[in-house]
Formats: C-alpha cells, structure tokens, sequence
C-alpha cells in the first residue's frame, strides 16, 4: 500500500534544483523573450485532453522548468499515490478512508475481480434508482419546483452545475438552491412557493449538518402550516433525502432516500446522490453524458504520460508559483455566463482540500500549501478587479475559461466575448510600455486558457475531473492529506456552545470581545 511519500518534497534533489533554477532564470523568466525566441512555444506548452484544450505557453516556465517539476513528481512518488487511489487504497489517512470518486463516472464493465468491482456494483444500483426517480419526476407536472437544501459540497456542486447545464434543463421546472442558515434566504424563497407543486430534497449524509437541518425543519413546518391536518400524509411526497441516515431521515418524515458512502467527500459528490437536482434538470442520458466526460478525464489522468498528463501538468504549475514564485491566490475568470458558480465550486474544491499545514504524518510543513481562489465570470471582472491583475503590486496568475461554441443565438455577442477573453491573457503578458506613469502596464503577467468546444454534459464533466484531479496532485507532491477537513469542525463546536449563550446571557469563560459581542446582540 502507497501512502506517504518517503522524503518530504522539499528535501528532494529535485526540489533544490528548483530553488536553484528559479534563482538563476525563473526569477526573471520573460514571457515576451520566451514567445521571440520559440516559434514552437505555443505547440510545446499547448495540449488537447478530453473535452479540454490547454493553453499553457502564456505561464512562467520553459522546458527546463516543465523537467525540473517532471522530476520532483517522480521523486515524491506522484504516479504511485495516484494509483493507490484508483487501486481503492485507503489514502485519506487521519480517517483511514478509500478515495474513490472516480468509481462514481466508472462504466459497468468490471469484472468482479477487479479492484473495487463490489464498489462499483454498488454505484450502478445507487445510480439506477436515482436515475429512475429523477425521471419520474421529470414526468410529473405537478412539481414546478425543486429545492435543494444542503451546504458545502451538497450544495456547491450541483448549485454550479444546474445553472452551467441551465441549456438543458426541463422545462416546466424551476431549481432553487438553500444553503445558508440565515433565515432570510430561505424565508424570501418560500414566499413564492406553493407546497404541492415543491419538492425538498435535503442533502446531508449524516442528516445532522447543522445548517441544512435548520432549513429543513423550517421549510417543514412551512409545508405543515400550509397544508393543515394533511400535510403528514402528503409530506413523504414532497420531501426527500440524499443521506446515508435512513433511520434519521424516516424520523423526519421522509421515506425516499438516495445514499452514497463514506469514499466519497462532500467536495467530490456531485456525481453521486447529491447530484439528483442535476439529474432531474437534465435527464437521465445528458446525465450519463457528463459522467463519460469525467470518466474520460479520470482514465486520461491514469494513463497519459506524466508530460502530456494534463491535470498533472496544472497541478504541477500550482507548485511551482506556490512554492517557488511565492504567488498567495489564482484568479478564475470563466468567461460563459453560466459558469457563474465555477470560481466557488472551485474555492471549495482546492482550499477544502489543500488548505492544510501539516503533512499526512501531522508535522507542521515549512513551505505553503494551497494558494486562495478567487474569481468572477468575465467580462464583469474586468470591470471590478482587473485593474489589480494589470497594474496591481500582486502578480496573480489567472485561469480563463473559454467556449468555443455559442448556444444563445444573439449574434455578435459571443465574438465580442471571445475578443476579450483573447485581449485580456494578451494584455496580461505583453502589457504597455510605450506610455510611463499611470498608463504603464509592466506585462508578463502569467495566465492559462482552458477552451472548450461546447458547454456540455461531457465538457463539464471533463473540466470537474480534471480540476479534482490537479488539486491531487499539488497535495501528493505537498505530502499531505487533501481528503480530510477538520479546520471546518472548531467553529461548529464554537457555535453549539454560543447558541444557548445567545439566550441566556451567560458570558463565563469567554474571550472579552465575544462577551461584548455577545451582550450587544442580545439588545
């Protein structure tokens, strides 16, 4: 079993010869020299991976520095941990866990001695009787509306894909996302619900997530008011759970459930029960269209040699901007309207995960882990937080995301679109520098362009593996867990113990600006 690597990342030759490298050329690589002197400099950091075409050749590096980071992957036993995974090994150590997503966009074609072949078994079931109910709902056209009430992966995943597939979705139907414990969110959305044509379906896999249980008692007793005596006999039609907690689900009144298992993190559990609005939305076969898209991603990152591996390549750049130019944050710049949840469902993804300053042995690391991610659909992000990428003291790398294809049919929109998402990376590189002062642009500002053909089920699928993917490689050549959360759970225990404080004053044993707090909401 491969767990851990066995020299730090850090203290690998490789790693030294980085540190050297970036010293002598990558501190003062220029972009503008590199593209003069390579005519072949696009076809050499450019590449085609399924779904996905990658356009690199605007980053910080040259072929010695691709091969430096090719062999510290190599020393920190990259394709190793990788095949732990997909071998159903536990890597997810502080909780002795398998990581096994992929299994969740794996075809039925297993043979039983395959690794995790009764897993995979157990994926088909799950994902046939998920699949049959969203039909029968789709079908149904007295529910117009679904609400999905969840927090977290239970929400952020299909939250981004509902509305990235929204091309798709069925018609006659309206989709509404509730993650946030404030009141005001879900209080406003009932206000244009009617409780026979809603269905709830409450995302938790323990059924005890603080948050989502708070909303979903409230929009039960939402249900209850509206509907009177009735309303318990009618409950179990229009409330559903995505959750491994039968028992706690029935005791709420629900008798349809969907689960999932403990190998799958919320962050990676679109594909699984949690992904049953998306499901409803789209249908059952654009649904087995975005799981062959992951699917094709998954076997790609598998199989491809580590230099044409395009998640390991991305993950690989991470660390050598983390680590070595000292870059704190990536910008996300999607440019498709519907890709307007992609920069949230990635700060879930990366930061969850690899926001972490430990290794899997839980010593602290000296070096930095997961940069922040941040972002904002362009073209309005060029109008809010580009003048920092362009003339800022920062130098943020920036990731576009492009399509090639327009869906809309309003014409000259989408050329304008395109137009500006090519501007943007250009001007980011080439900057300005026949003007001084104000309008000086210094240039070589790094960025990727990520372009799909078509903003599809399978492209989507394809873009989610490859992001889950390069997040696991960062975090195995870092050395550390990037399947475990436990900076969430400090601040839930926090907030159990301060609730009742709310009520009854008691301020013993808190911190002075908490009791002050504490006391002035109480007023």
């Amino acid at each position: 079993m491969v767990l851990p690597v066995s020299v730090r990342c850090d203290r690998t030759p490789a790693w030294a010869a980085l540190r050297e490298h970036f010293n002598q050329t990558g501190r003062h690589f220029d972009l503008r020299q590199a593209f003069a002197s390579d005519a072949q400099r696009f076809d050499r950091f450019s590449q085609q991976a399924p779904h996905v075409f990658a356009d690199l050749s605007k980053n910080l590096i040259d072929a010695s520095t691709e091969a430096l980071l090719l062999e510290l992957a190599s020393q920190c036993s990259l394709s190793a941990q990788r095949d732990a995974m997909f071998a159903g090994e536990p890597i997810n150590v502080t909780e002795q866990r398998q990581v096994m997503h992929h299994l969740l966009r794996q075809p039925r074609s297993a043979t039983p001695d395959q690794p995790c072949a009764r897993e995979l078994a157990a994926v088909h079931d799950a994902l046939e009787a998920m699949l049959a109910y969203a039909e029968q709902v789709r079908a149904d056209p007295v529910i117009t509306d679904v609400v999905n009430i969840g927090i977290g992966g239970s929400d952020l995943g299909p939250c981004m894909a509902v509305r990235a597939l929204e091309g798709l979705r069925i018609a006659g139907k309206r989709f509404h996302f509730i993650s946030n414990v404030d009141g005001h969110e879900l209080g406003s959305l009932l206000l244009g619900l009617r409780p026979r044509s809603t269905l709830f379906l409450i995302a938790s896999k323990t059924f005890t997530t603080a948050e989502t249980m708070t909303n979903a008692h409230s929009a039960r007793r939402w249900f209850e008011a509206q509907l009177g005596p009735g309303a318990l006999a009618l409950l179990p039609k229009h409330f559903v759970a995505l959750t491994t907690n039968v028992e706690a689900a029935a005791q709420f009144g629900i008798t349809t459930t969907f689960g999932f298992w403990d190998w799958i993190g919320g962050r990676y559990s679109l594909m699984s029960a949690i992904g049953l609005p998306l499901a409803i939305s789209i249908g059952q076969s654009a649904w087995r269209e975005l799981l062959a898209g992951a699917h094709a991603m998954d076997e790609h990152f598998r199989t491809a040699p580590m230099e044409r591996n395009l998640p390991v390549r991305l993950g690989l750049l991470d660390v050598w901007y983390r680590n070595f130019h000292g870059m704190d944050s990536r910008c996300i710049a999607p440019y498709h309207s519907l890709l307007s949840r992609w920069p949230a469902y990635l700060q879930q993804l990366e930061m969850e995960s690899n926001g972490k300053r430990v290794d899997r042995q839980g010593q602290a690391l000296p070096f930095e882990t997961s940069p922040v991610i941040w972002g904002e659909p362009g073209t309005n992000g060029q109008h809010a937080f580009f003048q920092m990428l362009h003339q800022g003291t920062c130098i943020i790398p920036v990731e576009f995301v492009a399509v090639r294809q327009e869906t809309h049919g309003l014409g000259g929109h989408h050329e304008k679109l395109l137009s500006h998402v090519l501007a943007q990376a250009r001007a980011l590189m080439l900057g300005r520098s026949d003007a001084g002062g104000h309008r000086h642009f210094p240039g070589n500002r790094p960025s990727t362009m990520l372009l799909l053909e078509w903003l599809d089920p399978a492209s989507l699928g394809a873009l989610i593996a490859l992001q889950e993917h390069r997040v696991f490689t960062s975090g195995a050549i870092w050395g550390i867990n990037s399947f475990d959360q436990w900076g969430v759970e400090l601040g839930k225990v926090m907030a159990s113990d301060l609730e009742p404080r709310l009520t009854t004053g008691n301020v013993d044993g808190l911190d002075g600006s908490t009791a002050g707090l504490l006391a002035r909401m109480r007023r």
